[in-house]
């Protein structure tokens, strides 16, 4: 099968590309060098497109030329925090760059299409709204959630209009071997390692452990992205979660005993977001009916796996 990627290069693009080059399937990664910031898969299957969401008719040239039997679209800018520094930049690449893909896809071919938007426009919860669901009221209170809500309003758009096999996947927090920084677990995972490899000094300084998150092994996540690529019904909307709630701090715990060293841990105030909600998950059940998808990754392992990979990168 022919498959066209956008965001192989980062966190989980970079694990589905392994997975689909396995089952032996043709990638065409399309590559924007200026903020990939993970060497793409070196393979004979895996072939590179340089381009850019933002440029359509690079965009229509790439899709007219792979005719892609499949397209999943997982690039754009990931982060909360940079899309308040970046507001237009955000809403450009996610909510534009989307629409801009689904046209050269509807285009040339119309392929069965997945796209990657976020749990985080759903903003704060309430205690009585959970679990989250596919029908709870989206209600972004940032930027990158505006344009991750954008994005995944194209989806029904473009499948009543168009007759196109889009369907569109709603992750929760995602963590595993290869992730940046600038999230919770590797934070915590890449200081604990300096500490481990005598590179740090054994002290921490922490925001909010008393949140509660939902967490999903990145390699269970992709499994679903692959299944629901598949499987998952046309302008549909499916969560990928693991249907519980983890405390901050457990997180913590759990990998300092991994590290099995002392550590010092200070709660520093800048660190602190009063807004946040207390706690976050949702529901998988749609996703398990549409494809039988279960997350099989637990915690613990998640965690050794995330410490092993940053005491080797370091």
């Amino acid at each position: 099968m022919r498959i066209f990627i956008t965001g192989a290069t980062g966190f989980a693009g970079s694990h589905l590309v392994e997975n689909l080059v396995s089952a032996g399937h043709e990638i065409f990664s399309l590559v924007h060098p200026e903020t990939s910031h993970q060497p793409l898969l070196q393979h004979d299957r895996v072939n590179l497109i340089p381009g850019n969401l933002l440029d359509q008719a690079s965009l229509e040239t790439a899709v007219a030329q792979t005719k892609p039997d499949r397209v999943y679209h997982l690039a754009g800018q990931a982060y909360p925090a940079v899309s308040w520094q970046k507001p237009g930049l955000t809403l450009a690449v996610n909510s534009v760059g989307t629409a801009n893909l689904l046209q050269a896809v509807v285009k040339y071919g119309r392929p069965r299409t997945l796209i990657v938007t976020s749990a985080e426009i759903y903003g704060e919860i309430k205690p009585e709204m959970l679990p989250i669901t596919e029908e709870t009221k989206p209600a972004p209170n940032h930027p990158y959630g505006i344009s991750k809500w954008a994005a995944g309003l194209l989806v029904p758009l473009y499948w009543q209009r168009y007759g196109l096999p889009v369907v569109e996947a709603r992750p929760f927090n995602h963590i595993g071997p290869r992730q940046s920084l600038g999230f919770v677990v590797p934070d915590f995972a890449s200081q604990l390692a300096g500490m481990r490899v005598g590179q740090r000094l054994n002290q921490m300084k922490v925001g909010n452990l008393d949140a509660m998150r939902d967490f999903t092994d990145v390699r269970d996540v992709v499994r679903a992205y692959e299944l629901l690529a598949e499987q998952g019904e046309s302008g549909e909307a499916y969560l990928i979660c693991s249907g519980k709630p983890v405390k901050i701090e457990a997180i913590l715990q759990k990998l300092i005993q991994l590290v099995n060293v002392e550590i010092d841990v200070q709660q520093d105030p800048e660190r602190m977001r009063p807004s946040d909600t207390p706690c976050l998950y949702g529901s998988y059940a749609k996703l398990e009916a549409q494809t039988g998808w279960r997350p099989q990754i637990d915690l613990d392992q998640s965690l050794a796996d995330i410490l092993a990979d940053w005491v080797r990168r370091l």
